[in-house]
């Protein structure tokens, strides 16, 4: 890999990640694209089908420990991929085999801070199909977020009413297993929102 590209993967990852990340980039034939935020995903993997190189993109904004996590976790896809094809279930026992194969060279190093490098420790046993699905981890993580100042969804008392990010007005319901039941109120529909939802208190 050229001087130039690490020193922009070093813009992104813990420095001590960049090497190993770097020979997986070579090795594997990745095209790497750091993409816009994006609501939906971190990350995502896509198989050299009519294009030459297997390509993962990972969001800008994340602090670098998520970059490097959600890299990994769309590298183990490749992997995947290069054994099985799409013969597997995207995130059955195959990828989870191969996230914790990964993941285990990384908690090697002093890579991740001790308190993230406990729980990742413990999620890889039984990988869920995205890391803010991990929630002890995903609280964790924002904590070394550049902005940590944001109101989420759990922060907030029962029947508080917030702003989203697109200016829909909501009050905050009882708790259905992992996520909130929030009230629409402009069209009276209750949604299911993720406890680490950044919204705004009105």
């Amino acid at each position: 890999m050229k001087k130039e590209d690490k020193s922009i993967l070093k813009q992104y990852l813990p420095e001590a990640a960049v090497d190993q990340v770097s020979k997986w980039i070579v090795r594997n034939k990745v095209h790497l694209k750091i993409t816009r935020n994006r609501k939906t995903k971190l990350g995502d993997y896509r198989p050299p089908i009519q294009h030459p190189n297997h390509r993962i993109s990972v969001n800008h904004n994340l602090n670098p420990y998520s970059f490097l996590i959600t890299f990994v976790h769309e590298l183990a896809h490749l992997q995947v991929f290069e054994d099985y094809k799409t013969t597997v279930q995207p995130h059955g026992a195959e990828w989870k085999k191969a996230y914790r194969r990964l993941m285990l060279v990384m908690l090697k190093d002093d890579i991740f801070p001790s308190d993230v490098k406990q729980v990742l420790s413990k999620s890889i046993v039984n990988a869920k199909a995205s890391s803010t699905a991990e929630l002890e981890l995903s609280r964790l993580l924002l904590q070394y977020d550049e902005n940590q100042n944001e109101t989420r969804v759990e922060d907030l008392t029962e029947n508080t009413v917030f702003r989203t990010e697109n200016g829909m007005q909501f009050k905050k319901g009882e708790k259905q297993r992992t996520r909130y039941k929030c009230l629409n109120l402009q069209n009276n529909r209750v949604y299911l929102f993720h406890p680490l939802t950044p919204v705004r208190e009105i």
